[in-house]
Parts: C-alpha cells; structure tokens; sequence
C-alpha cells in the first residue's frame, strides 16, 4: 500500500521529538503499521536548524498545511486553544485525521471536535495530551473495557512533583525550589498552569470523560494549587505516616462523578507516594481488576513523541477499517454518555490533615475537638509539637476520617473563630487509595 502522508503542525520539543522518532524508527512503525508514514510538509514560524527536514516541504502557514490535499493525517503540536482549534477544526473540515498532545485543547473543546469528528468520519487521537510517554488513554479505554471504573487518582504535573519531591528530601521552601525548576526548563517563566492545578486539571478532565463515560467538563473542575504548602506541613505529613502530592481524583459515587485536584495527604507505603522527581503515574481502580498503577515519563521530547507517534499508528490501522467500528474518542460510543453530575467541591468526601497555630493556653484542643465532634467528624490522630511553639503559640495537627467538605469547611470556620487560633487553618486532603 502506498505510504501515508503527514504534516505535522510546530517544531517545538514535541515536533522536534516526532520528526526524530518517525525518521529513526521508521521501518519498525512501518512494521507496525503496516505501510510507510511519510512526513510530507512541516509548518513551523521559523527554521529548526537543530532538525534534519531534508526532504520536506516547509511552510510558515498551517492553513497551507492543512489545506494541501496531499495530506492525510494532521498532527498537531503547536498548543494552545484559538489556533490550534482553528486548525484542527479545519484539517476535519477537509476530511483529514488528526493527532494532537494538546490537553487544554480537548479538554476545553473537546465534546465540539468530536462530534465535528464523528461527522466527517475521522478520527482525532489524543494519548499524548495525557501524563506523556504513559499509554494511560489507551490502557483505559482499551485495556480496561471490561471495567467498571470506580476511581483513579493520578501525578499528572511534573513540575508539582519536582517542587514537592525537593521540600520533602532536602528541606527547601517552595518558593526556593521553583525557581530551580524554572532554571531547568520544568517550570515556565509564568508557572500557573503547573502549580495551581490549572495543567492537571486538564489531563484530569479527559481521564474523567474516558473513564466514566461522560462529556468533558473543564469547567467543573475543582482546582488548588500547591503554592500554600509550607516544609513544616511537609515534614508533619512524613511524621504521620504520609507524603503529600499534588493529585488528581476522580471519583464515582452514587451522587455525581469527584473531579477535583489539590494537594494530598497519601499513605508513605503506597507505591504513588514514591513516585519522585518530575516523573507521572496514575492509578485506576476497576470493579474487575482492581488497583492497577501506570507509571513514567509524563513530559519530554521522545516520551511525548513515542505517544504522538503511537497515535499515528492507530491511526494508520484505522485507515482500511470501517469507520463505524473504531474505538470511540471517548471510549463509549457517542450516543451512550452518561449525565452523571459533576460534585460541587463542598459535596466531595475526603479525609483531613488540619494544621492549626493556637495559644499554648489549656482548653485549645478539648474546644477544637468538640466542633469537630459536634459536626459528625471523628479524629484519627492527632499531634501536638510543643517543642516548635514561637511567640507564644504551638502546631496542633490533626487527621480526620472521611467526611463531607461542607462539614470540614464549617468547622474551620469554627476554629478560626476561637480566641486561641490565630491564623487561618492549613487544610490538606487525604487519600488513602486501596
């Protein structure tokens, strides 16, 4: 069979790694494929000299690109929301498939690009948009078909693990190591996305969508960053048996689908609590399988390429099947989502980690532990550090069991309102994921 022909939109690290990954290996994927792939036009704003593009059309315009009629598969790379919306909507206009690794794009976008996509027949693959290197999208969404899934709970930001792996091994302030991380290319110069949750929740959404059967729902998305985490809240959560990660969940219940990410509180012997550096991995619990982990490079030049290619792949095997027996972009098939609700924050369940700063006055605990009491909210532990009391006032920690947010939330409120509180409580999340 004749080769098929790409165009591959930016020639940034990703592109960069893509075009190294097609030209390298390219008798192995065409083993796999099937047929040849052929890069047959790149779009770039400016020349790559660190990149052999013998051979290739160059364009500065990805209209062009996308509108050569020599081109059977987009790939996009380029990132963001408006063009790359643009683009992509255009190359499904034109009847060609797309590969993209752009999360905030699906996302956001999502539910339009598919069914735009179911229209015209083709097909829109997105693995690299998700932790990387991991095949996390297609273990869901192929590997576990027989499942019900229950839960999963993923490190899906490398930037936030590297800043948290760093407080909690070698003692340094957040701020500190941020900017380390910056240095090293893990963080951009403005770090938003990555350390409030805005990048996770993202990835989160479309785990969410694949794994319950559900629209794409970015915008109920609950989201808290890690900016507020102090070493002393890191060290107290390794005293009490836990490693604090900055973690997406998404949890089914009997009301509506947790979507939220934060940081949290997780058991030190769970094997995601070890998942150091900027390294990703999620856990998925299925009703049939149980507890299973997926773990590795969640950024990269080659890890993000090898899913980016790997797309391509299918994508290429999908070329000589009936479109109407591929597997869905969102693993059920279009018609069969579900409206299972998104929760509202205040109606999620966790445990809790309070740190709160209080008067080294008696009565301060026995009056924190009657509002708890007094709202249905047991203790688990608790842990008072008076050798670190400064100006007057000492760490009380407490770990709660499960209990509705709105609970948690009112009595903080209760707490704060004490005349030996004098600072607003420190409250994490805790997850013991079994």
């Amino acid at each position: 069979m004749k080769p098929v022909k790409v165009g591959i939109c930016g020639l940034g690290t990703v592109g960069g790694g893509t075009l190294n990954v097609l030209k390298r290996n390219a008798e192995e994927i065409t083993r796999r494929a099937g047929r040849g792939i052929e890069i047959a036009q790149i779009a770039i704003r400016s020349p790559k000299p660190q990149y052999d593009t013998t051979g290739i059309a160059m364009t500065s315009d990805v209209f062009e690109l996308v509108n050569n009629p020599e081109i059977d598969i987009v790939i996009e790379l380029i990132g963001g929301y408006t063009l790359a919306k643009e683009l992509v909507l255009k190359a499904i206009e034109n009847g060609k498939h797309v590969v993209t690794a752009n999360k905030a794009l699906i996302a956001v976008h999502g539910n339009e690009i598919f069914a735009k996509a179911r229209e015209k027949g083709v097909i829109v693959a997105f693995e690299a948009a998700v932790a990387g290197g991991i095949p996390v999208i297609k273990a869901i969404r192929e590997g576990l078909a027989a499942n019900r899934i229950n839960w999963l709970a993923g490190i899906i930001n490398g930037t936030g693990n590297f800043i948290l792996t760093e407080m909690r091994e070698k003692g340094r302030a957040f701020e500190d190591v941020l900017k380390e991380a910056q240095a090293l290319g893990y963080a951009e110069a403005d770090p938003t996305f990555d350390v409030e949750g805005i990048d996770a929740a993202h990835k989160l959404t479309i785990l969410a969508s694949i794994a319950f059967g559900i629209p794409l729902q970015f915008d109920k998305a609950y989201t808290e960053g890690i900016t507020k985490l102090t070493t002393a809240d890191v060290n107290y959560a390794e005293a009490l048996g836990y490693r604090i990660k900055h973690l997406g969940v998404a949890r089914r219940t009997e009301v509506g689908i947790e979507l939220r990410v934060h940081p949290t509180l997780i058991p030190a012997d769970r094997l995601i609590a070890n998942v150091n550096g900027v390294m990703n991995a999620v856990m998925v619990n299925g009703d049939a399988v149980g507890s299973t982990l997926y773990y590795g490079a969640g950024a990269g030049m080659e890890p993000t390429a090898s899913a980016v290619v790997a797309d391509l792949v299918d994508v290429v095997r999908a070329l000589t099947t009936d479109p109407t027996n591929r597997v869905p972009h969102l693993a059920f098939q279009p018609d069969s989502l579900s409206d299972h609700p998104i929760l509202p924050i205040a109606e999620c369940e966790s445990a809790y980690y309070l740190r709160i700063q209080a008067k080294d006055h008696p009565g301060v605990l026995a009056q924190v532990a009657s509002i708890l009491s007094e709202r249905g909210i047991n203790i688990e532990s608790i842990m008072q550090k008076e050798a670190e009391e400064q100006d007057g006032l000492v760490p009380m920690i407490l770990v709660t069991h499960r209990v509705v947010e709105a609970r948690i939330i009112e009595a903080i409120a209760a707490m704060e309102a004490l005349d030996g509180v004098t600072s607003p409580v420190m409250r994490l999340r805790v997850e013991q994921l079994n």
